[in-house]
Parts: C-alpha cells; sequence; structure tokens
C-alpha cells in the first residue's frame, strides 16, 4: 500500500513497485494529490486506488484486511516549510495525527514492514562543521514541519519498542534532501498546486514569460548568498524505497538521509533551467523565507554501504531535463487528463 499515490514522490514509487512486479494499493484524499497521476497510474496492471484520508482509521483498517497487504509506503504528508509556519495545526494534523491513525490501522491489521517518507529538514541547521549531514547527526527542527515529521519518526521507534507492535514489526526511516526530476519516459511528473519547489517554478517562469522568479534571500553565509541544496533524482530516491524494503528483516529499524553528497545553490539551480530551456526567464531579489537554513546537504554513506545504494543521476542539469521533458508535455500539469 502507498498512501500519498497521487503525490508527485508517491506516484512515482507506485510505478518501480509496479514494474518490479507487486500488486500494489495506492491511497490519497487529494487535498494535494492530483486525479490525473492516478489516471496515469491505471494504466498499468497490478494497480487499484482507494480515495480515502489517512486519518480515516477505520477505513484504513478495511484497506489493509481486504486487500491484505503485506508492507507499506507511507508518502502522505504536508510538505512546505514556508507554509508549515503559518499553518502548525494542520501539518501535526495530517503529518502526525495522520500518521498515527494509519500505524495504529497497521498494528491491527497485523502488517509488519513500513517505510517512511522523512525529512531532512528534521536536521534543522546543522553548524558548518557538520556538514554534509550524516544519520548521526542531532535533530533540531526549526520549523513545524521538520518537527512534526521528526515526531512521528520517534512514534514509530517507540512502537517498535512496545507490545503492541505486530509480531516481526520492522521499519525504516528515510530522511530526505530535495528531491527532483520526473519519469524519463514521462508518464508522471511534478505537478503541486501551489507550485513551490524551485525546479518547476524556473520551469513554468520559462514557459510563461509574465512569471518572475523571487530568490529569497541573497544574504545567507553561502559563496552566492543563497541558500545550498542536495539535489536526488525522483527516480534515484524510489529506487532507494524499493531497495530498503526489501531487505527489512523483523525487528530492523533502519535510517539513512537519501542524497547525492553534493550541494547546489538557487543561483546555480537557475543557471542550469536557463541552460536546459533555453530561456532567460526574469528573477528578482526577495527576503528570506522563515524556516531556510543556510546549506543543506547529505552524506549517503551510510545507504551506500549498507545497501549497495548510488544516485544514478549526479547531475542537476539532467533532473532538470527530466522535469523539463514532462513539463511541455504537460504544460497545465495533469489538467488536460483530469
Amino acid at each position: 500500500m502507498v498512501t500519498g499515490s497521487a503525490g508527485y514522490i508517491g506516484s512515482h514509487a507506485c510505478i518501480k513497485l509496479l514494474e518490479d512486479g507487486h500488486r500494489v494499493v495506492g491511497l490519497d484524499n487529494y487535498s494535494r494529490g492530483n486525479p490525473g497521476a492516478t489516471t496515469a497510474l491505471e494504466r498499468f496492471p497490478g494497480f487499484s486506488f482507494v480515495q480515502v484520508d489517512i486519518r480515516d482509521r477505520s477505513k484504513l483498517l478495511n484497506v489493509l484486511k481486504k486487500n491484505e497487504i503485506e508492507a507499506v509506503m507511507h508518502f502522505a504528508a504536508y510538505a512546505y516549510v514556508g507554509e508549515s509556519c503559518h499553518t502548525p495545526l494542520a501539518y501535526y494534523n495530517t503529518n502526525l495525527v495522520g500518521s498515527i491513525s494509519l500505524l495504529s490501522a497497521i498494528a491491527e491489521a497485523g502488517v509488519t514492514r513500513i517505510v517512511f517518507s522523512s525529512t531532512c529538514a528534521t536536521y534543522g541547521e546543522p553548524p558548518a562543521d557538520l556538514i554534509p549531514i550524516s544519520e548521526t547527526c542531532e535533530q533540531r527542527p526549526i520549523n513545524p514541519y521538520g518537527r512534526s515529521k521528526l515526531a512521528f519518526e520517534q512514534v514509530l521507534k517507540d512502537l517498535a519498542e512496545s507490545d503492541e507492535a505486530p509480531h516481526g514489526f520492522c521499519f525504516a526511516i528515510l530522511r530526505y534532501f530535495n528531491i527532483a526530476g520526473a519519469d524519463p519516459r514521462g508518464r508522471v511528473g511534478e505537478d503541486h498546486q501551489p507550485e513551490t519547489h524551485l525546479i518547476p517554478r524556473c520551469l513554468q517562469a520559462a514557459l510563461d514569460d509574465h512569471q518572475v522568479i523571487t530568490i529569497f534571500g541573497t544574504d545567507y553565509p553561502t559563496d552566492d548568498g543563497t541558500c545550498i541544496r542536495d539535489y536526488v533524482h525522483v527516480d534515484d530516491l524510489v529506487d532507494a524505497h524499493v531497495k530498503v524494503l526489501e531487505s527489512l528483516k523483523p525487528g530492523d529499524g533502519k535510517i539513512f538521509n537519501i542524497g547525492t553528497g553534493r550541494g547546489y545553490s538557487v543561483l546555480d539551480v537557475i543557471r542550469a533551467c536557463k541552460k536546459i530551456t533555453g530561456v532567460n526567464f526574469r528573477t528578482n531579489n526577495g527576503i528570506r523565507r522563515k524556516g531556510d537554513p543556510p546549506v543543506l546537504y547529505a552524506d549517503p554513506t551510510c545507504i551506500q554501504k549498507e545497501m549497495g545504494w548510488r544516485s544514478k543521476y549526479t547531475g542537476i542539469e539532467t533532473m532538470i531535463a527530466d522535469a523539463w521533458k514532462w513539463m511541455l508535455k504537460n504544460p497545465h500539469g495533469y489538467k488536460e487528463d483530469d
């Protein structure tokens, strides 16, 4: 079962699982996901979809039992740092309360394996000498989004050590850095409403000369004054999920950072987007957003050594090129398919 299956990462994970021969039940309430993504997934044999909110425990339990679910990938969440600072209750309600509802249903249904979509935002703003960030870095999130994810990480650990856990229970926590790109075959892609992620916003500006990209902060303590982030191709990300899921054994509690170990600044990304699209779209400088650390990039050594996973796509231009191909094919996102 894949929660958030109509979202950006969830839809890509479904395709990977289906192509690997798994039967997949997708769940989404469409508060942030796209019906068009479900339409794309329904073309695959072995996929079925249930529209449900993860806070509806009784419906979740019914889906789990009816479909004899063996493992869960949990992507459903609100995931905008800035928004979380303005509406923290909504973030705790979905990311924590909803996730606890899901975990409670999983425990009652006797499902023993779950892979949880967490975030590097749980690390907060690590000092420069702890970057690149390893899994042992102290977790001190500086925004409600990161705190809501960290809180559920602890719930998972507590369940695993309790009498409430199903026999053989195991879990993995994957802390993402920035995700980019799209399915190289163009079957699904990134379509958020509203779109806040830098790469798709730049590509939208390349398609529409009325749009201007605002750079939120040019006075950070970095070489060019803009934030630095680690970008991972979405295909690499879902590949890591499947590898970790297949490796889980009873009693496991695996925690991995998912990144390339390389950071790109906001200006680096903008320049690469202009190069790939051939469009010199407009930008302007704005103030910093609340809750944005200056530098975040991963030390992926742990997953590389333990799982043999490495990102195939390490260059930002390849990620942008795949996202651009999908956007050219779907200039209005999934709207034309709904």
